[in-house]
């Protein structure tokens, strides 16, 4: 166990330190959020406007445009195993007296911990757009980030551990980023949509952390939760499936990056 938990605090402390270090990527982390906050916004806030009493499309999306936040900053948690595989670096990670399983958790917990940052800087625009905010909000808004990013960063881990060059780690990310966004109810409630997009809806994980997130800010009971099986899921039990989809796949990393390497 202790060998588990030194693993995770190095590898950890290594990923925040190179967050740190490089501008870019901290920049490019609030970009396409922004992008699609601005144009997607601006361009249909007046034209659907309300989606439930008291919520517009920008109040209704700023909840989904923190989960896209999540979603880009903890999928590319990935590839600093890339880099590391690449640059030689990684043999030496595996060499030392440290668990894979901390290695996995270390990589995880550094990815969720750079998620976090953006998503809670991201909150300063909350009251230019109506969107109310207060401490207990912020403390309730931390965890289920978390345990989302977990397992965003989980994912983004087990692709990782099948590739070898940063380039084709990129393309497959970009590939999966923008049908897990668009189908994950971030623009649209999934409940009003086409059968066959509503039941892929229903299956992508982030789904039930974009609603999640969603009722943290705007509370239950307005008619645009998730509905499975006929029952509007609560933000309880949308935390306990993010919760197991996120173990699941962080346990899923820890066996495919042990049998790669």
């Amino acid at each position: 166990m202790r060998e588990v938990w030194r693993g995770t605090w190095v590898v950890a402390y290594r990923e925040l330190l190179r967050f740190v270090g490089e501008r870019s990527r901290m920049l490019s982390s609030f970009a396409m959020p922004l992008l699609f906050l601005v144009i997607f916004g601006a361009g249909f806030t007046q034209t659907i406007g309300a989606l439930a009493r008291g919520v517009n499309y920008l109040q209704f999306m700023f909840p989904g445009i923190i989960a896209m936040t999540v979603l880009t900053s903890s999928l590319f948690a990935g590839i600093s195993v890339v880099w590391d595989r690449e640059f030689g670096f990684l043999k030496e990670i595996l060499v030392a007296p440290l668990s894979r399983t901390g290695i996995v958790l270390g990589k995880a917990i550094g990815g969720t911990t750079v998620a976090l940052v953006p998503a809670l800087v991201m909150l300063v625009l909350a009251p230019v757009l109506g969107v109310k905010i207060s401490v207990g909000l912020v403390l309730t808004l931390i965890p289920v980030v978390v345990i989302l990013s977990l397992g965003l960063s989980g994912l983004g881990i087990l692709i990782a551990s099948f590739m070898h060059s940063q380039q084709g780690f990129q393309i497959l990310i970009q590939i999966l980023i923008f049908p897990l966004i668009f189908m994950a109810g971030v623009f649209f409630p999934v409940n009003n949509v086409p059968l066959w997009m509503e039941v892929i809806s229903k299956v992508n994980p982030l789904t039930y952390g974009v609603d999640a997130i969603r009722q943290v800010f705007l509370g239950s009971g307005l008619g645009l939760g998730v509905s499975v099986f006929g029952h509007t899921m609560g933000l309880a039990t949308e935390v306990l499936v993010v919760g197991v989809l996120s173990a699941l796949l962080l346990g899923g990393a820890v066996v495919s990056f042990s049998r790669q390497e």
